[in-house]
């Protein structure tokens, strides 16, 4: 129901400087039905909840890291409209994605999960991942977690277990102090592709911060999280993103 780049950019506009924004986007596994969030009252639909930490004794760091790497050939985005997918290279992206998932494909947009974009905006130099969230088979586009600018350079993208824990330890190692909490927000993908290994990823976070701290968290469609030299926050997708947060005397 949200397009995340949006809401973060929503954030950031009215966010004084110096504050840091982290959360994520609430999933419900591979449904893609219904989600609900709420605070102080019953969880509903289409809700957004945000709460603030204040205090000169504040200590907050975080990190965010995937694990994916691209696959295949480059394509371009020739046609879209904000988190729409309309066309790769002059062709319906549905119908072109669809060849790359093969037998995957009748099981989307679960499926699509497994297999997210690698995606460079013109005039960017660094790429960010981007997951499906829904797909129009009249239409032949796909919906997105964040916005698909035309120009864009897409890869599909897949990872290996191994590659998806490293990627966990590399967030947390990013994220890492003398802290207290551990927020961790994964993406619902990962979960997917790590099956029952997925406690390797936890086991992972665990070994860089320690017994002490609390460590809780969700899996997400999206992960929010600061980036770049400005801190301002950013839309992930497929990421394991950390926020960690401890108090200490002035």
């Amino acid at each position: 129901m949200v397009n995340g780049t949006t809401l973060s950019q929503a954030f950031n506009k009215v966010l004084p400087p110096g504050v840091t924004l982290s959360g994520g986007l609430a999933g419900d596994g591979t449904d893609f039905i219904e989600t609900m969030v709420g605070l102080d009252t019953p969880p509903a639909s289409g809700m957004i909840v945000a709460v603030g930490l204040c205090g000169s004794s504040l200590q907050i760091a975080f990190g965010s890291s995937g694990g994916w790497s691209p696959f295949g050939p480059k394509r371009t985005v020739t046609a879209s409209h904000d988190n729409v997918l309309q066309e790769l290279d002059g062709k319906l992206a549905l119908d072109l994605y669809k060849t790359y998932l093969g037998s995957e494909a009748d099981a989307l947009p679960a499926s699509a999960l497994r297999f997210p974009l690698n995606l460079t905006p013109p005039g960017h130099d660094n790429p960010v991942v981007r997951t499906i969230l829904s797909i129009d088979e009249k239409e032949g586009t796909m919906t997105f977690a964040g916005d698909i600018p035309v120009d864009s350079t897409v890869q599909l993208m897949r990872a290996s277990y191994e590659d998806l824990i490293s990627g966990a330890e590399e967030a947390a190692t990013a994220a890492s102090q003398d802290s207290e909490l551990v927020l961790c927000v994964s993406c619902v993908g990962r979960r997917i592709v790590l099956g029952q290994r997925i406690e390797e990823e936890l086991e992972g976070v665990r070994s860089i911060f320690g017994a002490g701290p609390v460590i809780t968290g969700f899996y997400s469609y999206g992960e929010l999280a600061p980036s770049g030299h400005d801190r301002k926050c950013q839309l992930h997708n497929q990421t394991m993103t950390i926020t960690s947060l401890s108090e200490r005397a002035v």
